[in-house]
């Protein structure tokens, strides 16, 4: 029987009751789940017939999973924030891994013959597109999922056919990299540094005292709309954190190198 499988939050494990799958349902049959916190979610899907396929997280903050169902070929996009489920969405079969004729991914993208074996399926998702939608011209979205890729692994902009496809995935693909490296201090070598990354979501007043803790002190704010910036600075350690505040909770934290107050 399966067990639990720990992936709707990225970096917490998630456990739920060992059970036997039941017939899955579409998306829109799964919206009494929207607003549980992610454990219950994932507890809910598997005893709905559905498994976790990937998932993936925004330098937002918001986290993408795809769930499968075999017998019934459903793909769903869950979308949590803040460890709670914001919305659950039908996604296309090649977010999953499938193509509606039972094929791979490559092959719903139309790439070489044998490339599912090479390792070569899509690494983007349809929530990295815009439109949350994948390209319905295959060639494009090959262009785009190269750019993706591209931007991913931190290789050099190409974009060889002038395609605003690739450069729209290029464009995702540093955003997923950045996301994915989000607790790095973006320092080297042995160099001591202050970690604030686990604050994103935090409620601005707790935040701001744990800021406060970790040797930080604020040494610019200006506001722009509804939305606060907080320039925080630990001369120690040279960073220069910049708080957004929206909704009353910390929004992002990215080390911008330099201010003119940063000193």
């Amino acid at each position: 029987m399966p067990k639990a499988i720990t992936h709707i939050i990225a970096g917490t494990a998630l456990v739920a009751a060992t059970t036997t799958p039941a017939l899955a349902d579409k998306a829109n049959q799964l919206v009494d789940i929207n607003g549980t916190k992610g454990r219950d979610a994932e507890y809910q899907l598997q005893q709905r017939g559905f498994s976790h396929v990937s998932t993936n997280k925004n330098s937002m903050g918001y986290v993408y999973s795809y769930w499968w169902d075999d017998k019934d070929k459903d793909c769903v996009q869950v979308e949590v924030y803040d460890g709670r489920v914001e919305t659950i969405q039908d996604a296309s079969h090649k977010d999953c891994g499938h193509d509606k004729g039972g094929g791979d991914a490559a092959a719903a993208v139309g790439v070489i013959a044998g490339a599912a074996i090479l390792g070569a399926l899509l690494s983007h998702k349809s929530n990295h597109h815009e439109d949350k939608q994948h390209l319905a011209d295959q060639q494009a979205e090959q262009q785009y999922e190269r750019g993706y890729t591209d931007g991913l692994h931190n290789a050099a902009y190409h974009n060889y056919e002038k395609s605003d496809a690739y450069s729209n995935g290029y464009t995702a693909g540093v955003d997923q990299r950045n996301a994915n490296l989000s607790h790095h201090s973006g320092k080297g070598g042995y160099s001591q540094v202050a970690q604030y990354g686990d604050l994103q979501g935090a409620r601005a007043a707790g935040g701001m005292d744990e800021m406060s803790r970790r040797g930080f002190t604020q040494v610019d704010n200006f506001t722009s709309g509804n939305t606060r910036y907080s320039i925080q600075y630990k001369r120690d350690t040279n960073q220069c954190v910049q708080v957004t505040i929206a909704d009353g909770h910390f929004y992002d934290l990215r080390d911008i190198g330099r201010h003119p107050k940063c000193r």
